[in-house]
């Protein structure tokens, strides 16, 4: 399994931050299962709306279910909490909102997300203002709302703050808080 219980990880931070990096890691190395919380979070519409809560709780424990060893990334803190009790370790990607703009401009195509990488592109700048305001919003995708998470919760956790804690590196931190 590892140098530390990998079985079940929650990954989240703001957009840009590194999760979907680190969770093919993750994944790759440890034949994690991968659950997007950006698949289960919205009603396919447009414009974009959450889908219910209770909606999106019955797709998560349909993979709870369905997976053994695990990997959930995304910044629905509302969400995190319904996979928290099944959970082993967290993990904060809390990097410089800086650095996580500059990151969401050099993303990759997110097929899963976009029907193309020209929609994608088409939708930069909404995705760019919207990192930037993260230390001041106070919502479900907050720093405020993701830092709460992280000092609530009572298993094994890291927080990232900067880009120099490679994959490698937090696979050695072992089970070590902050």
């Amino acid at each position: 399994m590892g140098v530390f219980n990998l079985s079940r990880i929650l990954l989240f931070g703001n957009s840009g931050s590194g999760e979907s990096t680190l969770v093919k890691t993750l994944c790759a190395v440890h034949g994690l299962a991968h659950l997007d919380l950006d698949t289960l979070a919205w009603q396919p519409k447009t414009p974009p709306e959450r889908q219910p809560l209770a909606e999106s709780k019955k797709h998560m424990q349909s993979f709870l279910k369905a997976h053994n060893d695990w990997v959930i990334e995304g910044c629905y803190t509302d969400l995190l909490e319904l996979a928290a009790p099944y959970s082993s370790k967290i993990i904060f990607m809390n990097l410089p909102v800086d650095l996580c703009m500059s990151n969401a401009k050099m993303r990759p195509w997110e097929p899963h997300k976009y029907s193309s990488k020209v929609a994608q592109d088409a939708n930069l700048n909404m995705l760019i203002k919207w990192i930037s305001m993260y230390t001041e919003r106070d919502d479900a995708f907050s720093e405020t709302a993701h830092s709460r998470f992280y000092k609530q919760y009572s298993g094994h956790k890291i927080r990232v703050t900067n880009n120099q804690r490679t994959p490698q590196l937090i696979l050695k931190l072992g089970s070590n808080n902050d």
